[in-house]
């Protein structure tokens, strides 16, 4: 299975409530309008198949971007979960991760803040 960001810029707050709530029910909402989907590319068809038929094609845009299966990825600011919530589904990489001072890689001169998680 492959993971993909979903993401969307659709132009009727009507077409919006229904692609989010179809969105909703085969990916994981990272942001208002990003979601993380994990399913193999036929899932992946399906899914985007479905979105197709609630979108206006001329003025709506939804694309999918391949994450690579190996990599970093950190969620700097309040994640799409809850502090301490964990769900089974999602992957590791995605729960909550703040960013300390060991994870900023070559620049071991930044600080943060363990207040409100600035970075100085």
């Amino acid at each position: 299975m492959r993971q993909y960001i979903i993401c969307y810029d659709i132009t009727c707050p009507r077409r919006l409530g229904r692609i989010h709530r179809a969105l909703k029910q085969c990916a994981l909402a990272l942001q208002y309008s990003v979601f993380l989907f994990t399913g193999t590319e036929q899932q992946l068809a399906h899914c985007l198949a479905e979105l197709a038929t609630l979108m206006n094609e001329h003025h709506d845009d939804i694309r999918a971007y391949p994450l690579p299966r190996r990599g970093l990825r950190l969620v700097l600011g309040p994640g799409p979960l809850p502090a301490g919530v964990v769900l089974g589904d999602v992957p590791p990489q995605w729960q909550a991760v703040w960013l300390q001072a060991g994870m900023a890689g070559a620049n071991e001169d930044v600080d943060v803040d363990a207040d409100d998680g600035a970075r100085r």
